[in-house]
């Protein structure tokens, strides 16, 4: 039991040390980025966002530590289940048929597609309690992409992931998607007023994932693709007013705290909204 988990510690830490320097390079980009839009105003917008940053890093290592070696443990046996039983609806063999880029750009299609339902679902009473958390940053950031309670964690991966290992899409196409709509991810929170003019229609913006994080009931329930505002558009849920200035956050009684945080969804107060809906039904 000692030794397994000390191998648990030592892939863990090997985990957060990868991810440590996987994180200069946005981290450097998106700082460019910022002077070149921003110039010194930067520093200030810097400072405010300080307090929100910090609590964003401190849910990301905890990620990196305790849930992020879990989710890749699953996702082997999920790979491995999949292609020994061929549980698939799609046989693997007919993507070898394809270039290798287009088996990409599908699996990003699909991957969105799959995500922009999944994130619906996590606007539902059951769900909102850990995907609140995500929606409490107040000073919306690129580091906003990694405050997730553990529980989103899991949700996002075994919907996504396994919807796209069900389509029988290779392991290389499955990783090339998740990156990139996660790096994508990292981009359309950051705080940019950019809302791509008309191609806003096709892509999400920053201005528009902005909008989906506002405290304002107009853009309560949209905005919830990660890629592709056509799945928006297609299916009613697309708001782009311009660039957004309203306030963000959540209404919950959430505490900016690690421990609040992760203790939030475990609290009976978070579900109040369901136990109303439960009692109307019953």
């Amino acid at each position: 039991m000692i030794a397994y988990l000390t191998d648990f510690l030592w892939f863990s830490w090997d985990i957060l040390i990868d991810a440590t320097r996987g994180m200069l390079w946005p981290a450097v980009f998106f700082l460019l980025l910022g002077l070149l839009v921003k110039g010194r105003a930067l520093f200030a917008d810097m400072a405010r966002a300080m307090a929100e940053a910090s609590l964003n890093v401190q849910i990301m290592v905890f990620n990196l530590i305790f849930v992020v070696p879990l989710i890749t443990v699953c996702s082997i046996a999920l790979i491995k289940f999949v292609r020994i039983e061929q549980f698939t609806l799609i046989p693997v063999a007919a993507w070898d048929t394809l270039p290798a880029a287009m088996v990409i750009f599908l699996g990003i299609c699909a991957g969105d597609f799959v995500g922009y339902w999944r994130h619906r679902l996590e606007h539902t009473p059951l769900l909102w309690p850990s995907h609140a958390v995500h929606h409490s940053d107040t000073e919306m950031t690129w580091l906003a992409l990694e405050r997730f309670h553990p529980i989103n964690r899991f949700t996002t991966f075994a919907v996504d992931t396994t919807a796209l290992l069900l389509l029988g899409l290779p392991p290389y196409a499955v990783v090339a998607c998740n990156l990139f709509r996660h790096y994508y991810g990292y981009f359309i929170h950051a705080d940019l007023p950019w809302t791509y003019g008309p191609l806003g229609k096709i892509f999400v913006s920053p201005a528009m994932h902005r909008w989906h994080h506002a405290a304002d009931v107009q853009a309560f329930n949209t905005n919830y693709a990660t890629v592709f505002a056509l799945f928006d558009r297609i299916f009613g849920t697309w708001r782009m007013p311009g660039p957004c200035t309203a306030p963000l956050g959540v209404t919950d009684d959430m505490a900016p705290t690690l421990v609040g945080q992760l203790a939030y969804p475990f609290t009976a107060r978070a579900y109040r909204n369901l136990w109303r809906r439960l009692r109307k039904t019953a």
